[in-house]
């Protein structure tokens, strides 16, 4: 279930929203969700559409033509920047010379191996109903601070764990999903509001486990865990392990691994046996099933050695280069020693400030030049209001910076803080 544990294995633990509504997708391969419970929109009548819009404005994704006024729109509840429109398509996870794709592909040929083809494999797939795998009414995903909107009924993909129950429907019962997805999220090396996650699935029927001795429940787990610890010692080497009893809304029991690797214990994946009423909405009702849900760029950057998560994205010969197809864990050298420059900047908050909101506006300032955003103080006067102090870390990963590229960069930052989030700021630049 990759939203579900990808969620607390990869970076963060976004806080909670509510929302009332389910996910229903339209039927191609770009990463949009709709909150709907009407039928799917069709590639025609996309097609449709998108042939009244500019030429230069369409993406070409999966055969289907996406303008980019179909994404980035003026509507009271978009909050999809440009810069995310211009991941769209990009697919790292497809790409076999790709950090992430050599990643991706090592994970498929270890399932290969072991299961001789048991497991089928998607990476090309669109986003479903998220209530077909119970996820809660205030989950972060659901969120608007945490998700990009297109309009008020639709938003672009935020986990892969939406393809869980439609393929269940269609008969899969082994398989594994892989995906880019789009979060609003904070600023620094291990964040980025696009990523890739995986998500494995396998049912059994009573013919599997009642030779065993074992209830389905413990013998899914049994079995689960040995497939696992197999995966970890196929992609870290001979490594101790240890499994953590933790909880998931999806799955009961629920379990992290985590392994001991470069001195210390990196937690790896979420995992769990399936809950049942999951497998009941697809008809299965007499059977078991585990799941689990991986961040492929938190294993990438152990793996490769790949300080940040910006390098994912970057077009340098000097960082492309360095990766070959089926080549696991060669390790990054760094290309540049560049010194990030600091900027501060305080000022009031609100009543609907959130820092997701701040990040993003230094992001579409900014963009990859941005290295972190951190808060360093925050103050409330007698009258409760309250300031912020935030630390501004500006650094390219492939060349030097200029004062006076950094200093206009910094100005817009404070001139769309003020306007965009209608503070009363009273900011000051400090080097």
């Amino acid at each position: 279930m990759a939203f579900s544990f990808a969620q607390y294995t990869l970076f963060s633990k976004p806080s909670l929203f509510l929302h009332r509504n389910g996910f229903k997708s339209f039927s191609f391969s770009i990463s949009l969700s709709r909150f709907s419970t009407s039928t799917a929109v069709s590639p025609d009548s996309l097609r449709r559409h998108k042939s009244r819009q500019p030429a230069a404005s369409l993406l070409e994704l999966g055969g289907v033509k996406m303008a980019k006024d179909d994404v980035v729109r003026d509507d009271p509840t978009n909050n999809v920047p440009d810069s995310i429109f211009s991941k769209l398509g990009m697919q790292l996870h497809r790409r076999d010379h790709h950090p992430i794709g050599i990643l991706k592909n090592a994970i498929y040929n270890y399932f290969d191996t072991t299961y001789s083809g048991k497991f089928d494999k998607f990476d090309n797939l669109f986003p479903i109903n998220f209530d077909d795998v119970l996820v809660p009414e205030d989950h972060v995903s659901r969120s608007y601070n945490d998700t990009y909107y297109v309009d008020s009924q639709t938003v672009l993909r935020c986990h892969t764990s939406a393809h869980q129950a439609e393929l269940l429907r269609k008969g899969h019962t082994h398989f594994l999903v892989t995906g880019d997805v789009y979060r609003r999220d904070s600023i620094d090396s291990t964040h980025y509001p696009v990523f890739h996650q995986m998500e494995g699935f396998r049912v059994f029927t009573p013919d599997d486990w009642e030779p065993s001795g074992m209830d389905g429940t413990s013998y899914a787990a049994e079995d689960l865990k040995k497939c696992l610890e197999g995966l970890a010692r196929h992609l870290f080497g001979s490594v101790e392990m240890r499994w953590i009893d933790t909880y998931f809304p999806f799955t009961d029991p629920s379990f992290e691994l985590e392994i001991y690797f470069q001195e210390k214990w990196l937690e790896v994946l979420g995992c769990g046996v399936t809950e049942q009423e999951i497998l009941k909405r697809s008809g299965k009702t007499n059977n078991v099933a585990w799941a689990f849900g991986l961040g492929l760029e938190r294993l990438a950057m152990v793996l490769f050695d790949i300080p940040d998560i910006r390098l994912f994205w970057s077009s340098d010969e000097r960082f492309t280069s360095q990766f070959s197809k089926g080549q696991l864990g060669v390790k990054f050298k760094p290309f540049s020693k560049f010194p990030p420059c600091y900027k501060d900047m305080s000022f009031w908050i609100n009543d609907y400030f959130t820092e997701n909101n701040l990040c993003e506006i230094v992001r579409g300032v900014a963009g990859d030049l941005v290295e972190e955003v951190q808060l360093i103080d925050n103050f409330t006067n007698k009258k409760g209001m309250t300031s912020h102090c935030y630390r501004i870390a500006y650094r390219s990963m492939e060349r030097s910076l200029t004062d006076d590229e950094i200093n206009e960069l910094q100005w817009n930052v404070r001139e769309q803080v003020q306007n965009k989030l209608n503070n009363n700021s009273n900011e000051e630049l400090k080097n």
